[in-house]
């Protein structure tokens, strides 16, 4: 056992701290869509895509030449987004602009920077 472990030292179950806090727990399926939500957080390229989508509304090819990587890397990952819906898109001619779906987007990022960044 690590020494710096912390194991509750007492044997009795608080029962109605328990009961009180089961009824307020979110249901199974919506705690696992959340962790789902996080899982596409969790990736570096996603990451800067939301950034650059937070100041303007970018087409695959200005994404691809921000990032500097291949525009099939950058359609993979905006295919994930879109699943998770992070981003949204709109055709103009044969032109594909994408953008955060929602400001609800930008919370969360704003959000993690501020936990990030506390100290």
């Amino acid at each position: 056992m690590e020494k710096d472990s912390i194991i509750c030292g007492c044997n009795i179950i608080h029962e109605d701290v328990v009961n009180e806090l089961r009824k307020k727990m979110p249901e199974e399926e919506k705690l696992y869509d959340l962790a789902e939500l996080f899982k596409v957080f969790g990736d570096g390229t996603r990451i800067k895509i939301l950034c650059a989508l937070m100041h303007s509304e970018m087409c695959v090819c200005d994404i691809a030449a921000l990032l500097e990587m291949k525009q099939s890397a950058i359609s993979h990952q905006l295919r994930v987004l879109k699943q998770a819906r992070l981003v949204k898109y709109r055709k103009d001619g044969k032109m594909v602009y994408y953008s955060l779906d929602d400001n609800h987007v930008m919370n969360v990022f704003d959000q993690g920077f501020n936990h990030i960044n506390h100290k």
